[in-house]
């Protein structure tokens, strides 16, 4: 079982920046792609980023290239998310979420965490 705990959020005036961090109770952090899916009430998750286990190679949404990073310290079992250029738009829920190597989907997810972005 792999626990998933994102932290980070917060308020924040548009075009300002934050980091989430996601920290993650497993010995083989390694091997598990790390993903951040963000979702609006009543709209479904949308995909982010996320950053591969095996070359680190990292994706993007189109909505957030240029402006948002993922990043992961395998050390420290953490995956990050650096927000910049922050818009009103992007106040959602941020969800921290692994997929297994090999695995076709991600199995673990976590709670969230709330970005706010004023205007």
């Amino acid at each position: 079982q792999v626990q998933l705990v994102e932290s980070g959020g917060g308020l924040v005036q548009a075009g300002g920046s934050l980091r989430l961090s996601c920290a993650a109770s497993v010995r083989t952090f390694s091997s598990y792609t790390m993903g951040w899916f963000r979702q609006a009430p009543g709209k479904e998750r949308e995909f982010v980023a996320r950053i591969t286990w095996n070359y680190g190679t990292t994706y993007g949404a189109d909505s957030v290239k240029g402006r948002f990073t993922i990043s992961r310290d395998n050390a420290k079992n953490t995956v990050y998310l650096q927000m910049n250029s922050l818009k009103p738009e992007d106040t959602v829920v941020y969800y921290c979420a692994a997929q297994k190597a090999y695995n076709s989907n991600y199995n673990y997810w976590g709670r969230g965490t709330q970005v706010t972005v004023s205007s």
